[in-house]
């Protein structure tokens, strides 16, 4: 394993235990996680794997195999700067959970995730540190108490105000299956996804664009939600039960928010629905309405991946949309296995007429969660 080898390189010893955990994709649910709400996601097949051991002091030293030069020496938490922070942030939280100080660790780090792809990189550096600590420590968590941990350590320790998705996913994930969570009481039940058997394929599309939610936008729609919720005088928009009513009350952006956020809630039991129903072939009617109202209503879309989403449907697609926070990443479509070639012409054929850079497509395979591995 080339992230043990890494390790004994750089520390002189093999690691005393190595865990992976997936990135993700949401087939729907966008954006309803902070909001109280229903999401439906699913473990890909690559991920993060952490090797690590404990260490005598509190010094942290980091190296990734995704970057050059030397392991990163951390001798306080605050010093924690970039992509540091998510494996800083986990200790510390850790720390606080315990009520006492956690041993540092000399933690070698290799992932697979696309960058930028919007498949939740970060919570699975997050939840494959925490199943490493967990298991060092002998600490008995749950695979739900890793993503919570590893939810805090993104919200509090790195600033970013991300609901508990995409660790959820991380942790909990099934091959195979997708992830239905209810994410106010965190209750969850896994729902088949057998695409093969439907002769059909989740296709990724990764329109290469970059994107960076702690920048502002993702907390600006949060914060739109919380505003909308308490004019309503409910705890979460999830709790809207008399839409119309709700829009009444609303203006602007917060009545815009809580329109998306309240159909893409039904959307989620509906596909839910259909799935457990073996109506796979029916759910694309789903994907692109979800993606009408992130594109129209929540308004976190881009040209990018309104372009693929349009190209994909042209194509031959069921049914596409864009998946994660927005502003960039990637979307996916539901496509039949005989039109997966006319669906990427298609959208590269679209890209290369404006002139943009090729898109990357890559198949989406419910995948196993997080797990140790050595």
């Amino acid at each position: 394993m080339l992230v043990v080898e890494a390790f004994r390189a750089a520390f002189g010893a093999d690691p005393r235990t190595v865990w992976h955990a997936p990135g993700r994709v949401n087939l729907i649910g966008e954006h309803t996680d902070y909001n109280d709400g229903f999401v439906l996601p699913f473990a890909v097949p690559w991920g993060v794997t952490a090797a690590v051991t404990p260490r005598g002091d509190h010094t942290i030293r980091l190296l990734s195999l995704q970057s050059d030069g030397e392991p990163i020496t951390i001798e306080r938490h605050e010093d924690a700067r970039g992509w540091t922070r998510y494996v800083v942030g986990v200790l510390a939280v850790l720390a606080d959970r315990l009520g006492e100080p956690v041993p540092g660790a000399d933690i070698a780090i290799d992932g697979d995730v696309p960058q930028g792809a919007g498949l939740s990189s970060s919570a699975a550096l997050e939840v494959a540190v925490a199943g490493a600590l967990n298991d060092l420590h002998g600490l008995g968590m749950t695979p739900m108490e890793l993503a919570l941990l590893s939810q805090r350590a993104e919200n509090d320790f790195v600033g970013m105000p991300c609901g508990i998705m995409d660790q959820a996913a991380s942790a909990l994930g099934q091959e195979g299956h997708a992830l239905f969570l209810d994410c106010r009481s965190l209750g969850s039940r896994t729902i088949p996804l057998d695409l093969a058997s439907h002769g059909l394929r989740i296709l990724i599309i990764d329109t290469g664009v970059h994107h960076e939610h702690a920048g502002g936008e993702y907390a600006k729609r949060r914060a739109e939600c919380e505003s909308a919720a308490r004019k309503l005088g409910v705890e979460a928009l999830r709790d809207v039960t008399d839409l119309a009513g709700a829009l009444e009350r609303l203006q602007g952006d917060e009545r815009k928010r809580t329109m998306h956020v309240v159909t893409e809630n039904h959307r989620v039991e509906a596909l839910v629905g259909l799935l457990r129903a073996g109506a796979v072939t029916e759910i694309g009617a789903l994907l692109n309405a979800s993606h009408l109202s992130l594109r129209d209503q929540y308004e976190v879309s881009s040209p990018e991946l309104d372009v693929a989403v349009e190209a994909a449907v042209r194509g031959g697609a069921r049914g596409a949309r864009m998946t994660g926070g927005g502003f960039g990443g990637s979307a996916i479509a539901l496509v039949a296995e005989d039109r997966l070639d006319s669906v990427q012409e298609s959208v590269a054929a679209a890209y290369a007429e404006r002139g943009w850079h090729a898109p990357r497509f890559l198949p989406a395979v419910p995948s196993p969660g997080a797990s140790r591995r050595a």
